[in-house]
């Protein structure tokens, strides 16, 4: 139909468990979808300079298996603007640093099954 049904799932990495991964609704019928949704993450600051967090991008597919749309990974092993928008985010305890970041094909190490 030429729409996609996107949403957007986070993850926390290394972290395993449930906690560590959220997932927006899903906009229905959309080429430019607008999520306005927080998701928080209860961790020592202290402790986010090791992991990653990484957002992925969803086409929901009823009935079959979703498709990968695309992502972003923000953490040490970033570049560019992306490794800037994390020490960004570390070096402003308690406060919201908002960024726009293109969304790649390529996620190497990223979790692209739903």
């Amino acid at each position: 139909n030429g729409y996609s049904d996107p949403y957007v799932k986070t993850y926390l990495k290394p972290d395993v468990d449930k906690k560590s991964k959220h997932k927006t609704a899903v906009k229905k019928k959309t080429l430019n979808p607008e999520f306005n949704e927080e998701f928080c993450y209860e961790i020592k600051h202290g402790d986010l300079a090791k992991k990653t967090l990484e957002v992925t991008v969803w086409d929901y597919d009823i009935g079959k298996s979703n498709d990968f749309i695309g992502g972003v990974v923000l953490g040490i092993n970033a570049k560019g603007e992306r490794l800037k928008h994390w020490f960004d985010c570390l070096k402003n305890k308690d406060k919201r640093i908002e960024r726009w970041h293109t969304l790649t094909n390529e996620l190497p190490g990223a979790v692209l099954s739903d």
